[in-house]
């Protein structure tokens, strides 16, 4: 792990002074998971493409202010995450769930545990903007409610109907699809 650590370091360096072929590597390495962040949030190929460009030119920008090379890539995932709320700011319409569930203390079993991820997948991207923003920062981003509406300009509880909304959502539609696949 420390050789790993070694080489991402130097190539960081080098690419903070400009190096094209080092920039090149660290795109090749992160480039992959960085879109999967940006298809997660826009649910759309080309909205994603663009954030990933984006996020990249802004990281290569900014490199000088990286305090450690080997953290490169959490510092570059906060620039994709950052990229995508900035987006989402722009382009969602927030709309407020009046659905009773919004404070529910107690979760309720993570059935999604047991299903295949590509269907997750494939449902969360085609989940309403609000919901999927909303999902993805607080689930796979870790994000919480309060931290979600600070970034996203909503009110705390429009994050929590957003949340539950999302959770409805994709029960609902994957239930469906197993019925109908199996």
């Amino acid at each position: 792990m420390e050789q790993v650590n070694t080489i991402q370091t130097a190539v960081v360096r080098k690419a903070c002074k400009g190096d094209a072929d080092a920039q090149a590597w660290l795109y090749r390495q992160y480039s992959k998971s960085m879109f999967n962040i940006c298809t997660r949030m826009t649910g759309n190929r080309n909205d994603a493409e663009d954030l990933l460009q984006e996020s990249f030119i802004i990281a290569f920008k900014n490199l000088h202010q990286l305090k450690e090379a080997v953290q490169f890539g959490g510092w570059l995932k906060r620039i994709v995450v950052n990229e995508c709320i900035r987006f989402s700011k722009k382009n969602v319409y927030w709309n407020e769930w009046e659905d009773g569930k919004n404070d529910a203390a107690v979760e309720e079993t993570e059935w999604w545990k047991t299903v295949d991820f590509t269907i997750i997948h494939r449902e969360i991207k085609g989940l309403p903007d609000g919901c999927r923003q909303v999902f993805n920062l607080f689930v796979t981003e870790d994000y919480s409610h309060k931290d979600i509406a600070a970034q996203l300009g909503i009110s705390e509880s429009t994050s929590k109907s957003q949340y539950h909304r999302a959770r409805q959502l994709l029960r609902e539609r994957i239930t469906k699809q197993l019925q109908i696949h199996g």
